[in-house]
């Protein structure tokens, strides 16, 4: 008995028109093109002073306008070679002499000159201002033991005080950084601006506490990424000492 021819398996059948059919090459793939550099973030070199001829006496100088000693002079040349050829966004100085003739011993080096700003002054310290803590403690003793049980600017008599000096501070960085987002922005200022920017940074007022160390010619860095700032950096003196 002759049995009836069987057509081909399911499998053969799908062997067979893969084999026959025509073979598609797929769509080719754009080329992958190279991402857009992100912009750098905006940074805050924060330098505060060379030593000037009050620091090496010891006298309050608040915005009174000594200028930088002999030292202080040495101290703007070591900054300038530190920052030698760095390309800037942006480059402002305090407009009180020890901090702008600091500035512009660096200009040199950075190929660029410091905007004056009297928002990046030191706190005004009323009465207080050109004395040294000997003649403060003669001649304010109630005010000065506040001042040593407990730094407050608040205490100073006749003095900008905290809060405004603090306002002050901030909305002068926060000009400066809207205009300049990105980059590297150069501030020479002083000692108690810096201490501002950083407490700010860390979220505590500053009220006349120094916890950070702020020495003469120093590099403190702050970034400012995706809307938050950062501290990178604080009271950086390697330029000022001795190769070895």
């Amino acid at each position: 008995m002759r049995l009836p021819e069987i057509g081909p398996t399911p499998i053969d059948g799908l062997r067979k028109a893969s084999i026959d059919s025509e073979i598609a090459f797929a769509r080719p793939e754009p080329p992958e093109l190279p991402l857009p550099a992100k912009p750098p973030p905006a940074r805050l070199l924060l330098v505060r002073h060379g030593q000037s001829t009050w620091n090496r006496e010891h006298r309050i100088q608040g915005q009174l306008d000594p200028p930088l000693s002999a030292e202080g002079r040495r101290q703007a040349m070591h900054v300038a070679r530190r920052l030698a050829h760095r390309p800037l966004a942006g480059f402002y100085s305090s407009d009180l002499k020890r901090a702008f003739e600091t500035a512009d011993a660096i200009s040199e080096a950075v190929a660029a000159r410091p905007s004056p700003s009297m928002g990046l002054r030191e706190i005004y310290l009323g009465a207080w201002e050109g004395l040294t803590t000997e003649e403060l403690a003669q001649r304010f003793p109630a005010e000065w033991a506040l001042w040593t049980e407990e730094p407050s600017w608040d205490v100073v008599p006749g003095g900008e005080g905290s809060v405004p000096f603090e306002a002050r501070v901030n909305s002068e960085l926060d000009s400066i950084l809207a205009r300049h987002p990105h980059g590297d922005v150069l501030v020479v200022t002083h000692g108690g601006v810096i201490q501002v920017a950083l407490h700010r940074v860390v979220g505590r007022p500053n009220h006349g506490l120094f916890p950070f160390r702020i020495e003469n010619a120093s590099i403190s860095v702050i970034e400012k990424r995706n809307g938050r700032f950062v501290v990178s950096g604080v009271n950086d003196t390697s330029h000022l000492e001795p190769a070895a």
